[in-house]
């Protein structure tokens, strides 16, 4: 399958209520490379590689997910060229 490279920015309620460490627990259940950071204007930022269906399903648990205080407003995504990498990451 192929295999594509998505850089995201997540807007919202994004820092300090564990988003890292949900995105990272999630990216790597569904194995995705990539890494995640926190901004300085607090967004979050993030790169995400693996197939797309799987992307798709990262963001999606990562809008829908329960038992957290994450709550995304807006996300900025374009593709972008795929890396050499097998793990996920916080920054």
């Amino acid at each position: 399958m192929t295999e594509i490279r998505k850089h995201f920015v997540f807007h919202g309620r994004v820092q300090g209520v564990g988003f890292r460490y949900t995105a990272t627990y999630l990216a790597r259940s569904l194995e995705l490379t990539g890494w995640v950071r926190n901004e300085y204007d607090g967004t979050v930022s993030a790169e995400v590689q693996g197939r797309e269906e799987q992307i798709d399903l990262f963001i999606q648990k990562l809008q829908t997910g329960k038992g957290h205080f994450i709550s995304i407003e807006h996300i900025d995504e374009k593709e972008i060229s795929l890396e050499r990498e097998s793990s996920f990451s916080i920054r």
